[in-house]
């Protein structure tokens, strides 16, 4: 492949993920990590792209699908109520993994009462109790992307590996059968640090998840031990799921004043 048929895939990809590892770019284009590098300091001398430590990510992105805060009006009403029921599996004094996604961030919402060691690469979360005397917050290191409000990259990963939680709770971009997948290569392998540093693996989300796949497989079912979602849910993936031995709670909304 040549240099431009190349670099114009990479852009492409970045349009599609906005971000993305230097593994993730290196096997899109079926080129050495090396290599890829080379074409990254192209596109990031055009304008295009800005290189991040392990990756590059999008300067320009087309829409603001990506935002954490966009990204926290959608199925507001579920994620409140997923955030409810969620939080009622923590027992109280636990540490607790949180990820960067807006479910989980709603989870984190509601655990104050349970004074809880929250471990996070989630600013909205650290920022939501950063003032807070009775829930202790740890940070992971790594490169801060402001517009996802997460911190990303080898050294979030590297955080994660060193520590142990009782329980992770996770968000997603799609659930199936055949398991858990996300919009982004970079949080995946975050994702993958944080499950293995748990005793308990809780994976909150809504409705519209259920039957989608995303981009990037994050891993099988049999990594997770209870599934959380809305009564929106698709009944007959669902019954599926608990078939296969997971357990899924269906939330329900918090009662009318």
């Amino acid at each position: 492949m040549q240099p431009e048929e190349r670099q114009q895939r990479i852009e492409a990809y970045l349009q599609r993920v906005e971000f993305a590892s230097l593994e993730e770019l290196s096997k899109e284009v079926d080129a050495s990590q090396s290599t890829v590098r080379r074409d990254l300091a192209f596109l990031e001398g055009a304008g295009n792209i800005r290189r991040t430590h392990g990756g590059a990510r999008l300067v320009n992105p087309r829409s603001d699908e990506f935002t954490f805060s966009a990204r926290d009006t959608h199925q507001l009403a579920e994620k409140e109520t997923i955030g409810r029921a969620g939080a009622e599996l923590i027992r109280p004094g636990e540490s607790v993994i949180i990820d960067a996604g807006t479910t989980p961030f709603h989870v984190a919402r509601n655990l104050e009462s349970k004074k809880p060691q929250i471990i996070t690469n989630s600013l909205p979360v650290a920022n939501l109790y950063a003032s807070a005397s009775m829930v202790e917050i740890v940070v992971s290191g790594g490169v801060i992307y402001p517009r996802l409000g997460v911190l990303v990259g080898p050294l979030a990963v590297e955080s994660f590996s060193k520590m142990h939680a009782d329980v992770a709770v996770m968000g997603a971009g799609g659930i199936t059968l055949e398991g858990i997948s996300n919009s982004h290569g970079l949080l995946v392998e975050i994702q993958l640090a944080m499950m293995r540093a748990a005793r308990r693996v809780i994976f909150c989300l809504d409705h519209t998840k259920f039957g989608r796949k995303s981009l990037s497989h994050v891993c099988g079912l049999e990594n997770v031990h209870v599934i959380v979602t809305d009564a929106a849910a698709p009944a007959d993936l669902v019954q599926a799921l608990r078939a296969n031995g997971r357990e899924v709670i269906l939330a329900a909304p918090a009662p009318a004043p």
